[in-house]
């Protein structure tokens, strides 16, 4: 599943090929998937039976930047992005900005400003970190499901807080990753024990190898022990390479346990112990013996993302190609493909497959603003209507688990009697959505 053929088609107008760029579920939901793409978030509330299409502009930005992903336990969607924190609390279809009705100065404001990071904890407190650059940047925590938001006592002028992860097995341990370029440049990693009202520093330059730019991001816990995580030095393996370090004392040693020539974009630690790296374009590689070790992972070699939901399944984004890796106009190529064991995988979903936009009423985000652009995109994507499509599931209850669905599915991931496959094969997407990218932070700093 290589993702070379990725470069050989036509980029879309914010300057990158088609492909979807990450995967995100909810807690408690088996049956919701978002997909980030390079032209919009993709929603399915069937698991996966049928896709459909939240804009860019929907949620706040546009051109070459992709929004950090999370949903709540009860179902609210965030989008971390450059210019604030967007919030759906209806299943997509209407997205506002957080804390936008605070005054400009107040010290629990995050409204217009870049959200560069965002976890949440099984608990469901939300943790989200600055990078303004015109601006003291700090981390904060929201008790009530993001309507407020409070600092946590990193505040800085001089450091972008480049990511913020919550232990999965100790919603109160932290931790917090940042970056200087002001003065020396300087990587830091920050601990708290106690929600945010303690922190412990750790300056990374002596423990692992950093990149010219020193930015280092947390990848991934251990799902239970929360001293045992893995960060990751971006463009530490000149000169595009990252490395991958490990620590099983909380952060206080690092060990180096993998690196690549290309970009790492996912590590996950999976549910039967084995943990994942799918990179930008050297393959995806898995570890079974907690991480110490990785070798290249058979049957999911191209993977460029991937994420696990609560019920173990694995999904992950292709190059949205042929499945035999070809350009054949014959073959539906897909974009993300689905595993129950990590070593078969079966295509999920292609960009011609999806939908249309997400079904919401007038009045709504997506219905006003996302709806008129379809009828060109759904062009672009040689999509074509569905001779049934699977129902929409009604309303899910606010703050309550939502019940797994039972939905059949043929071998492409869609219902027995979902939709009618779309005619293109290798799908070339060509997408104005409008809008141009702040362009106000350092190239470097993008990733």
């Amino acid at each position: 599943m290589a993702l070379g053929v990725a470069s050989a088609m036509p980029a879309s107008a914010n300057g990158r090929a088609p492909l979807a760029t990450g995967i995100t579920f909810g807690p408690r939901d088996t049956s919701s998937i978002y997909a980030r793409t390079t032209f919009g978030v993709l929603v399915s509330h069937d698991d996966g039976c049928s896709f459909r299409w939240v804009c860019e502009r929907a949620l706040g930005y546009a051109g070459d930047f992709d929004p950090k992903l999370a949903v709540s336990p009860d179902g609210t969607l965030f989008a971390a992005t450059y210019s604030g924190l967007r919030v759906s609390r209806d299943d997509g279809c209407t997205w506002t900005e957080a804390t936008a009705e605070l005054p400009a100065r107040a010290p629990g404001r995050i409204a217009g400003i870049w959200i560069d990071a965002i976890d949440i904890a099984a608990t469901g407190e939300i943790w989200i970190a600055t990078a303004e650059s015109a601006a003291p940047n700090n981390v904060y925590r929201s008790t009530d499901n993001g309507v407020t938001f409070e600092p946590q006592n990193l505040q800085s002028p001089t450091v972008w807080w480049k990511s913020v992860r919550v232990a999965p097995s100790h919603a109160r341990r932290i931790y917090v990753t940042g970056y200087q370029v002001a003065g020396t440049p300087s990587a830091w990693l920050q601990r708290s024990d106690d929600a945010g009202a303690t922190w412990t520093e750790r300056p990374l330059a002596a423990a692992m190898q950093l990149g010219a730019t020193p930015i280092v991001v947390v990848s991934a816990i251990d799902p239970a022990d929360p001293d045992t995580l893995f960060v990751t030095s971006i463009g530490a393996l000149p000169p595009g390479g990252d490395r991958l370090y490990r620590s099983t004392d909380g952060g206080a040693t690092f060990v180096q346990v993998f690196e690549t020539t290309a970009r790492i974009r996912d590590v996950v630690h999976a549910a039967d112990r084995s943990v994942y790296i799918a990179t930008s374009g050297n393959g995806t590689h898995r570890s079974i013996d907690g991480g110490e070790t990785f070798q290249p992972a058979v049957g999911a070699s191209g993977l460029g993302c991937l994420a696990q939901r609560a019920d173990g399944t694995l999904m992950g984004c292709d190059a949205n190609r042929a499945p035999d890796g070809g350009a054949s106009a014959a073959t539906l190529g897909r974009a993300i493909s689905r595993s129950s064991d990590g070593a078969s995988w079966r295509p999920a979903l292609a960009f011609g497959e999806v939908v249309g936009p997400l079904a919401c009423g007038p009045g709504t985000t997506v219905h006003d603003i996302c709806a008129p652009m379809w009828p060109a995109l759904r062009g672009v994507l040689g999509t074509t209507a569905p001779a049934k499509q699977c129902p929409l599931p009604p309303p899910r209850p606010r703050r309550a688990p939502t019940p797994p669905r039972t939905a059949k599915r043929d071998a492409g991931g869609c219902c027995e009697t979902g939709s009618q496959r779309g005619a293109s094969g290798a799908v070339v997407l060509a997408i104005v959505l409008g809008g141009v990218l702040r362009r106000r932070r350092l190239a470097a700093r993008a990733g």
